[in-house]
C-alpha cells in the first residue's frame, strides 16, 4: 500500500479510520467510480482509497501549491531520475560529520532552489530538493516568503531517511494512472464527466487547537 512520501501540514493520515467511516454506504455499490481530490496535500486518504477500492476507475488529483504538484508529476513520470538525485542528495549529506557542516550544506541547498525561479521549479532537480527539505528541515515545514522563497531553518535530525526507495517506488505504482493537476478547485471541474459517478473528497478544514490557532485568509 503507497502512503504519503512527505510530511504535510493538515496531514489525515491518523484520522482515516474517522473518514473512512463518513464514505456513503452505498459507495462499493457503485462501479466506474471517478475519484477527485482537489486539495491532495500529503495524499493519505488519495492512497487509502486507490488501496481498498476496485471500483475506482479513474482519479484525478488537485494542489495550489506548484512545488508539491512538481514531485507527484516527477514521482509518476520520472520515479528512477528521482531516485537517483535523491541517493545522490542522502549520500552527500551523510558524508558531512558535524552538524555545523550538515546546517551549512542544508543552506547551500536551499539557496541553490531558491535561485530557481518559481515557474520553472518543474524538474527532477526541483523535486528532490523539495523532498530533501522535507525530511531535513524544521519540523518538516513547507513555507515560503512572499517572493516564493523557501525560508524554513536547518531541522535537528541524526539520520534523517532522505531517500526513501520502497515508498517513492509505492507511490509511483499508485500514480501510474492518476491524472494530476496544479491550480484552483474550481477548474477541476473541467475535467469532470458529469454523466458518471463521482466521489470528491475534500479535505476537512484545521480544527483550532487552540484560540487562534487555525488557518485564516486574511485579505
Amino acid at each position: 500500500m503507497a502512503k504519503p512520501f512527505v510530511k504535510w501540514a493538515g496531514g489525515k493520515g491518523k484520522l482515516l479510520p474517522v473518514l473512512v467511516n463518513n464514505l456513503p454506504d452505498d459507495f462499493v455499490t457503485h462501479e466506474e467510480v471517478t475519484y477527485i481530490e482537489p486539495f491532495v496535500g500529503g495524499g493519505a486518504m488519495l492512497f487509502h482509497m486507490l488501496s481498498q477500492y476496485d471500483n475506482i476507475v479513474r482519479v484525478v488529483i488537485n494542489d495550489i501549491n506548484p512545488a508539491l504538484i512538481n514531485c507527484y508529476r516527477m514521482i509518476r513520470n520520472h520515479c528512477d531520475g528521482l531516485l537517483g538525485e535523491l541517493s545522490q542528495l542522502q549520500t552527500s549529506f551523510y558524508e558531512l560529520e558535524t552538524h555545523d557542516e550538515r546546517k551549512q550544506w542544508y543552506y547551500t541547498r536551499r539557496d541553490e532552489y531558491n535561485r530557481i525561479p518559481v515557474h520553472e521549479r518543474n524538474n527532477l532537480r526541483s523535486a528532490a530538493l523539495f523532498i530533501f527539505f522535507n525530511k531535513t528541515c524544521f519540523n518538516g515545514l513547507y513555507r515560503e516568503n512572499s517572493m516564493g522563497n523557501f525560508n524554513v531553518p536547518f531541522g535537528r535530525y541524526v539520520h534523517p531517511t532522505i531517500c526513501n526507495e520502497q515508498v517513492l517506488l509505492d507511490v509511483h505504482e499508485a500514480l501510474r494512472n492518476v491524472e494530476i493537476m496544479h491550480g484552483d478547485y474550481n477548474d477541476i471541474v473541467r475535467v469532470v464527466d458529469w454523466n458518471e459517478y463521482n466521489f470528491f473528497y475534500f479535505d476537512p478544514p484545521y480544527r483550532p487547537l487552540l484560540g487562534a490557532s487555525n488557518f485564516r485568509l486574511i485579505r
